[in-house]
């Protein structure tokens, strides 16, 4: 029999990580394994391969530890054994415990004979003490009927009971309301339950324009500060730029060569997996996009589809990318550990940051000159332009840190973890303002209202939100470190979230192929759209009347939003 090659397990083990959501680690194995340049045809490999060959080893294993049981039920003898038990333990020692746990079963099933046996006794008894029960009620129904003199009267005292009970049990229930139990104790007043939001709040097609061309995920997407353009990057190696008409949309696909720029990533072929895009991020004026991709390199582009520059020092996949608000540095973060910052006229380097020991996951400017990185290394560390040392450094969080980002005034830092916590901190201590516990899985995202003193709405309260693969999102109050609200309308991980430009409002986007829109005045979800496919990011144009959603089926959907 021919055995299996590291090659294709490494394979296997990529996309079992691929398929669960694990994308980072997924980005890790395939950059170090080269996977991007093995000869494995990926269409011919079916969905949970990995799962199905292990199950298939293990159900070898069972039959080789069975092959001396002649006199047995194969099928029972499977039950005997759990996974763990065939991968710990050889043939011999799974054999002997097939012949223990199959006398203990035949020992078993003669205390449940003897059971059974007087459960039948029991139930006789039982069937007579009925019998006897119905005659005493026959007897005591002609006593009623013979000594009944009063009918009327009590028939007139039946209704009033019957009210009583109605009336008892209309104050001991509690009213239920858009799947909320009112008077529950406990934070979460803005429950809301999945089936009242799909079946009153869909989004009509006369409002979504579907944006086809991808040829794989899209797995982000940015709308322009400057007007109504879109930009999406995929896993095709293309970014793509979308016009998109103001008012509102027409139903159906739009995917003219009027109306999208092809910024390709590689010449000749398509799909090409070193060439992702993995990120992409506007500058302040909407003039310049940058792109960061599976190959390590960060692109500039203009408005008109045009490839400015290439920027080549990072030696992995670039995770993340930032314009700072001035727009003369570009920032981005890597798989090989560091996080760069590029001058724009220059097109060069000015300042690579060598702190992290595992991949950097996120990066976020606080200000023009300095800025954050998280990493897998648990670690946050503060930098700053001509500083060879972090100016200051988060430790706290004990699992890979996903994401952080600075509130709008750059005097809070707020981050989130795979160790199921989410955390504010401040320049002026080393350890947490607030440690977050609510969620009961990891946190994959963070964003801070557009409320509160820096923003265009200073007389709303800055809010904290937060998206976890537990499948809700949480609001937080910043200044006590409490939870606001739970909204529970997501069935599978959510992914992305965006506030409005307003602040009223808060989109976000889930695996379970739908996006939510939450009212934070009313406390439920107004809108929502379900489309053919897991929704990786989700944004808001600058008029807050347009939200684009990026799907694993390829596809962008832009959808019209008034209230």
């Amino acid at each position: 029999m021919s055995s299996i090659t590291s090659e294709e397990l490494n394979y296997l083990v990529f996309r079992y990580l691929q398929e669960s959501g694990l994308l980072h680690s997924a980005f890790v194995l395939g950059y170090e394994a080269g996977i991007n340049k093995c000869n494995i045809d990926g269409n011919l490999v079916p969905p949970r391969a990995l799962i199905t060959f292990v199950q298939k080893g293990l159900q070898y294993l069972e039959m080789e530890a069975n092959l001396s049981n002649s006199d047995v039920d194969m099928d029972e003898d499977f039950s005997f054994l759990q996974p763990m038990d065939l991968i710990t333990k050889d043939v011999c020692e799974l054999r002997q415990m097939v012949k223990e746990k199959k006398k203990n079963l035949n020992g078993d099933r003669d205390k449940e004979n003897d059971v059974d046996r007087g459960h039948e006794i029991e139930h006789g008894r039982v069937k007579e003490k009925e019998r006897l029960d119905r005659e005493k009620e026959r007897e005591r129904d002609k006593e009623r009927v013979e000594n009944e003199k009063e009918p009327e009267k009590q028939h007139e005292s039946h209704p009033d009971k019957e009210m009583l009970t109605v009336q008892e049990e209309k104050v001991n229930s509690k009213p239920e309301e858009n799947g909320v139990l009112r008077g529950e104790k406990g934070p979460e007043p803005m429950d809301i339950a999945t089936t009242s939001a799909s079946q009153s709040f869909e989004i009509p097609n006369s409002d979504v324009t579907i944006l086809e061309g991808h040829t794989s995920e899209v797995c982000a997407c940015a709308w322009s500060p400057a007007g109504s353009l879109l930009a999406s990057g995929s896993g095709d190696s293309t970014a793509r730029i979308w016009t998109i008409a103001d008012g509102t949309s027409n139903s159906g696909a739009q995917n003219g060569p009027l109306n999208v720029l092809v910024l390709k990533h590689v010449k000749g072929r398509t799909n090409e997996k070193s060439k992702d895009v993995t990120t992409l991020d506007w500058n302040g004026e909407g003039t310049l996009l940058a792109t960061g991709s599976y190959d390590g390199q960060a692109r500039i582009w203009s408005t008109n589809g045009d490839l400015k520059c290439t920027l080549s020092k990072h030696k992995g996949p670039i995770f993340s990318l930032k314009w700072n608000k001035k727009g003369d540095y570009l920032l981005t973060g890597s798989c090989d550990k560091t996080a760069i910052v590029w001058d724009v006229k220059t097109e060069e380097w000015k300042q690579q940051f060598e702190f992290h020991s595992g991949p950097t996951l996120d990066v976020d400017w606080r200000n023009n000159v300095s800025f954050a990185t998280s990493s897998t290394d648990n670690m946050i560390y503060v930098c700053k332009i001509g500083e060879n040392r972090p100016i200051k450094t988060f430790a706290g969080h004990q699992g890979e840190v996903n994401c952080v980002k600075w509130d709008p005034t750059g005097s809070l830092l707020a981050s989130c973890s795979d160790d199921v916590t989410a955390k504010i901190w401040n320049m002026k201590q080393d350890k947490y303002v607030h440690d977050l516990r609510e969620h009961s899985k990891e946190i994959y995202t963070i964003r801070w209202s557009p409320t509160g003193s820096g923003t265009n709405n200073p007389n709303q309260q800055l809010i904290l939100a937060s998206a976890s693969f537990d499948s809700t999102v949480k609001l937080w109050d910043v200044e006590l470190g409490k939870l606001l609200y739970s909204l529970n309308g997501h069935r599978e991980p959510v992914y992305s979230l965006a506030f409005s430009p307003n602040g009223e409002y808060l989109a976000s986007g889930s695996l379970d192929k739908s996006m939510h829109i939450w009212s934070l005045k009313e406390g439920k979800i107004v809108k929502t759209y379900t489309g053919n496919g897991g929704i990786f990011e989700v944004c808001w144009n600058k008029e807050g009347d347009k939200i684009a959603a990026c799907f694993a089926n390829h596809t962008v959907c832009v959808l019209d939003f008034r209230m």
